[in-house]
C-alpha cells in the first residue's frame, strides 16, 4: 500500500436554485449538485474530508432541516449516502480517526454524529459562525455539528472552545501538516464561510489533489473567477481562489465541492488515488 491512498466517495445528492450559483439564471431553474467526501487512509489513521448529508435528509428533510428543507432538496437515492459508500471500501465509522470538515453546512458535517471515535478538524472561526444568534439563517445547523463536541458526555467546556488536550475537537487556526510529514495539509479558504479550510494530498503517483469544498464551488466560477449569491465574504472569497491558483499552478489537480461534470470524471469508491 502507498503511504497516502485518497478515495471518492458519494455522499449524495442535492437540488438547488440554479441562480445561487450561475447569475441571470432563470428563478425557477434548478441545478443538481454532487455531494462527496474523500478518504484517506494514512499509515498514521484514516481521514474523512467532510460528511456529506445525514441520511435522515433524504427520508425526512423537514425534520432533518427544518426550513432549510425549502431552499434544497435530496434527489439521491435513500440509501446514497456516505456510510453506505464507506462500506462499499471495507470500513465502518469506528474505522475513521479524523474527520476534517471543510465548514460546517449540513452537506459537510451532516454525518458527524456517526464517528463517535474521531478527532474532528475544524477552523476556530467556523465554531464561531456556527455559535452565532444567526446561525441556523446561515446554513449552521446545531444537530449536525454539535454531536461531534457532545460525545460520550464530554464536558460543556468543548462548547466554548476551551480545549484540553486528548478531547475530541480540534480548533484550526492556520495550515496545518495532519500528519507532520507533508503527506496531508489542511490550508484555510475564508470566504464561502469565515472558516472554509481546504486539503491538500501530496499522493505519489498521481498529481497532488487540493480539495477545496466550496470555496469554489464550480469549475465554472473558477474559469469565470466569480463568486456565488451564497459567498459570506467575496473578498475573502477572491483572495482565497488566488491562493488555489497559486497551489494549482505548482502542480496540483482542483478538486471543486460540488462540480457535477468533473464528479462524473472521478475515480470512486475503491478506484482510489495514490
Amino acid at each position: 500500500m502507498s503511504s497516502l491512498q485518497l478515495h471518492v466517495l458519494s455522499a449524495g445528492r442535492l437540488s438547488m436554485r440554479k441562480s445561487v450559483y450561475i447569475p441571470g439564471a432563470a428563478r425557477e431553474e434548478m441545478i443538481e449538485l454532487p455531494v462527496l467526501s474523500f478518504l484517506l487512509r494514512h499509515a498514521q489513521g484514516n481521514v474523512l474530508f467532510d460528511t456529506g448529508c445525514h441520511p435522515d435528509a433524504a427520508t425526512d428533510p423537514q425534520g432533518r432541516w427544518g426550513g432549510m428543507s425549502r431552499i434544497m432538496r435530496m434527489v439521491s437515492p435513500p440509501q446514497e449516502h456516505l456510510l453506505n459508500s464507506l462500506a462499499e471500501v471495507g470500513l465502518q465509522p469506528q474505522d475513521i480517526d479524523v474527520v476534517v470538515n471543510s465548514h460546517l453546512h449540513t452537506d459537510h458535517c451532516g454525518c458527524n454524529v456517526f464517528f463517535r471515535r474521531a478527532t474532528v478538524h475544524v477552523h476556530a472561526a467556523e465554531l464561531a459562525a456556527a455559535r452565532a444568534d444567526d446561525a441556523e439563517q446561515q446554513g449552521f445547523l446545531a444537530r449536525d455539528w454539535q454531536p461531534a463536541l457532545q460525545q460520550d458526555g464530554a464536558p460543556a467546556e468543548l462548547l466554548s472552545g476551551l480545549l484540553r488536550e486528548g478531547q475530541s475537537l480540534r480548533p484550526l487556526q492556520d495550515q496545518l501538516d495532519l500528519f507532520g510529514d507533508g503527506r496531508v495539509t489542511l490550508i484555510p479558504l475564508p470566504g464561502h464561510t469565515p472558516g472554509t479550510t481546504g486539503l491538500l494530498a501530496a499522493l505519489e503517483r498521481d498529481a497532488p489533489m487540493l480539495l477545496v469544498s466550496d470555496a469554489v464551488a464550480l469549475r465554472h466560477h473558477y474559469d469565470q473567477r466569480l463568486q456565488p449569491r451564497n459567498t459570506w465574504n467575496v473578498e475573502q472569497a477572491d483572495r482565497s481562489l488566488q491562493e488555489i491558483r497559486r497551489i494549482e499552478a505548482s502542480g496540483a489537480t482542483v478538486i471543486f465541492g460540488h462540480d457535477a461534470q468533473q464528479a462524473d470524471g472521478l475515480r470512486k469508491g475503491q478506484a482510489h488515488y495514490d
